[in-house]
Parts: C-alpha cells; sequence; structure tokens
C-alpha cells in the first residue's frame, strides 16, 4: 500500500531555494570569521625601510591585528565587508633622532561568496590594497606630525599592511578555507 506524504511533515523546497539555503549556511558569518581569526592575535613587524625625501627616514614597525568584524550582505550574492583592528607601534628613525608614532585603524576586505564546477563552494576575497588599510597616526611632538608628513609614513604603513594582508591570504590555511570541494566532501560522508 503507498502511502501518500504529509505535505506539513515534509515540506519540499526549489532546487533554487534549496541551493541559496545551503550557499547561506556553507558560507555562515561564524564559518567566515573562524577561517580569518588564525590572523588575528598575530603581531608582525616590518622595517626598517626608507621613506621620504632621499629614504633618509627609516620606518620599523610592530603591528598587531585585532578580532575580525563582519558585515553581511545577502543579496543577489552573498557577500561580506570584512574589517580587521589593527594597532601599529612606529619608529621613526632619522639617524640623529627617532621619533615614535602610536597608530590605530581598520582593513576593509570584500569578501563574494560564489559556486564553481564541478560542484565547489568559493569565497573570493578582493585583493587589498593601500586604500583598504585606514589609519589614525598620532605623535607626541609638532616635530614628528612634520615628519609624519614628509616622510609619506601614513602611505607606507598602508602599503605595507595591505601587502602582508594579500600575503597572508595566499597561504595554504586560508585558500582551503576559501575553496570548499563539496562533491568531495559528500563522496567521503556517503561511503559505506
Amino acid at each position: 500500500m503507498t502511502e501518500l506524504r504529509d505535505e506539513a511533515a515534509e515540506p519540499y523546497i526549489s532546487y533554487e531555494e534549496f541551493g541559496r539555503r545551503f550557499l547561506e549556511y556553507a558560507a555562515s558569518p561564524e564559518r567566515i570569521a573562524g577561517a580569518f581569526e588564525k590572523l588575528t592575535g598575530e603581531a608582525f613587524e616590518f622595517g626598517p625601510i626608507a621613506a621620504g625625501p632621499g629614504k633618509l627616514a627609516k620606518l620599523s614597525a610592530t603591528v598587531r591585528l585585532g578580532q575580525p568584524r563582519l558585515n553581511r550582505e545577502a543579496l543577489e550574492l552573498i557577500s561580506f565587508d570584512l574589517v580587521i583592528p589593527l594597532q601599529v607601534d612606529l619608529l621613526v628613525d632619522l639617524s640623529v633622532d627617532r621619533y615614535p608614532f602610536r597608530v590605530d585603524g581598520t582593513i576593509h576586505l570584500h569578501l563574494t561568496v560564489r559556486t564553481a564546477t564541478p560542484l565547489r563552494v568559493i569565497i573570493d576575497i578582493d585583493e587589498p590594497q593601500p586604500s583598504n588599510v585606514r589609519i589614525n597616526v598620532a605623535s607626541a611632538s609638532r616635530r614628528g606630525e612634520v615628519l609624519r608628513i614628509i616622510a609619506s609614513v601614513d602611505h607606507e604603513i598602508r602599503r605595507f599592511v595591505a601587502r602582508y594582508i594579500a600575503n597572508e591570504i595566499c597561504k595554504p590555511n586560508i585558500q582551503a578555507a576559501t575553496d570548499i570541494d563539496v562533491a568531495a566532501r559528500l563522496d567521503a560522508a556517503w561511503k559505506l
């Protein structure tokens, strides 16, 4: 005897609706944030690098990355704006004098969830540019502020941080978290 399915007990949805729900679940804010937590809490150093007219100033810094925040947009495409706080202890060395700077700011990355063949979920990350790094630079003196402008301190910080983040995004652990082979995972789950 054939039993009729109770639509209330087993509500069917379209393939399109299933796909959208699957993507929203697979690319949840928690998963995206988790993939980038490996970057947070990290401290890295750069310098000394030559800067300013005649490259007379030498910049060196310690950069610390904070806990990322996500802003999710679910329109036609699912996308995220990832905001990573940063703090920088910067030293400008002119050989005759040294000027410390305290810098705080954020790195803004745009991520888009895409699907690809044969059955993959890919998180595309726009390559970070210096314009994606927003900073506030504080100096203890008026002389330091003038030096900041002459030595292009703000530009050098933005340029270096963007390059560092671009390199980190290319590392295998981030690449693995942003390219999910759904078919391979289903095959592995359904092996008897």
